[in-house]
């Protein structure tokens, strides 16, 4: 079995990020001690929108060390920066050469972004699903975790795969996707009927994994909530509380429900900090070992391994697609 994955590096990483994905990547090392793991840092993904040329290489650098310091075994898992590997071009543009126009109309990512950026909208912007699938079924990926936002995407990648093994014959292996259970999407904390994003005006919306820790607890006691008074969880009625008790039992390891009763008698207040506490407590030795490994020479030794043995996966795997359409002579 084989789990691909990877995350963007257009800002610092939220704690909807590593909730809602590295988490999970631990956790999945930890329980499928057979399986191989592909992460990568998805750089090409970074320029579908403006970014600066020293912002976008030290995010890269940030989020392969947060990786390693949120509990990622270099040992476990191929950490490597896609950009390194040029696979994922010449296949992504087999999958945009499978792809219909309809389909990438119909992505609501696409859609939503389209409306938020109404100047200069870049191609790769359209085209990134195409990118996705390659980046996907390079690897053979067997299940690819993935958020909400992400799940259109990989139904894409499925039916891409379905249709070039139709077309070529048997060429892809069509991955499953896996949701956790808990904390799939953590929501802003000044608006929580949208998704915590670091791209928000308001910085008091996300948290950031390096954060200041008591800017951590200021954003936490300032979380929109209600005027009920009472904690339990109903997204539609209460968005903010649900929200926070989202955050507090993917980070304890438990159910909603256990925080539910936990909290029930209350104040939103004690409540908040409470909550704030546990979310200092996960973020504060991730900080520690994150400081220690960006200066380390062993990063770039991990970065390398990784990009030696994914390109070693993706080479095979692109000349047998090359094969099977015909290219080569």
């Amino acid at each position: 079995m084989r789990l691909v994955s990877g995350i963007k590096p257009t800002g610092g990483l939220t704690l909807g990020n590593y909730i809602g994905a590295i988490q999970q990547f631990v956790q999945l090392q930890d329980e499928l001690k057979d399986a191989e793991f592909f992460i990568f840092i998805a750089d090409l993904h970074a320029i579908t929108t403006p970014i600066e040329k020293a912002t976008l290489k030290k995010n890269i650098k940030d989020i392969a060390a947060l990786y390693i310091a949120c509990g990622l075994d270099p040992e476990r898992v191929t950490l490597f920066v896609q950009s390194e590997i040029p696979e994922h071009n010449q296949l992504a543009y087999v999958m945009e050469s499978t792809v219909y126009m309809g389909e990438l109309e119909r992505m609501t990512q696409f859609k939503d972004k389209r409306q938020k950026q109404t100047e200069g909208i870049r191609s790769s912007l359209f085209t990134y699903p195409a990118l996705m699938a390659a980046d996907i079924l390079l690897y053979d990926a067997d299940i690819v975790p993935v958020g909400e936002d992400q799940k259109q995407h990989l139904e894409l990648t499925r039916d891409l795969a379905t249709r070039f093994n139709n077309t070529y014959g048997d060429t892809f292996i069509v991955p499953k996707g896996y949701q956790p259970k808990t904390g799939a999407k953590i929501k802003s904390l000044s608006d929580p009927t949208k998704k915590m994003d670091k791209s928000s005006d308001n910085q008091k919306s996300y948290i950031l994994m390096l954060d200041d820790l008591n800017q951590v607890k200021n954003k936490i006691k300032s979380a929109v909530t209600d005027s009920e008074a009472k904690i339990y969880y109903d997204v539609e009625n209460k968005p903010g509380i649900s929200n926070l008790l989202t955050i507090d039992a993917a980070l304890l390891k438990t159910t909603i429900e256990d925080r539910v009763n936990h909290y029930k008698d209350m104040s939103y207040q004690d409540f908040k900090l409470s909550v704030a506490d546990h979310v200092v407590s996960a973020l504060k030795p991730i900080q520690e070992k994150y400081h220690a490994l960006i200066k380390d020479p062993s990063l770039d030794a991990i970065l390398d391994a990784g990009r030696d043995k994914a390109k070693m996966f993706a080479h095979r795997k692109i000349q047998k697609v090359y094969k099977k359409i015909g290219f080569q002579r």
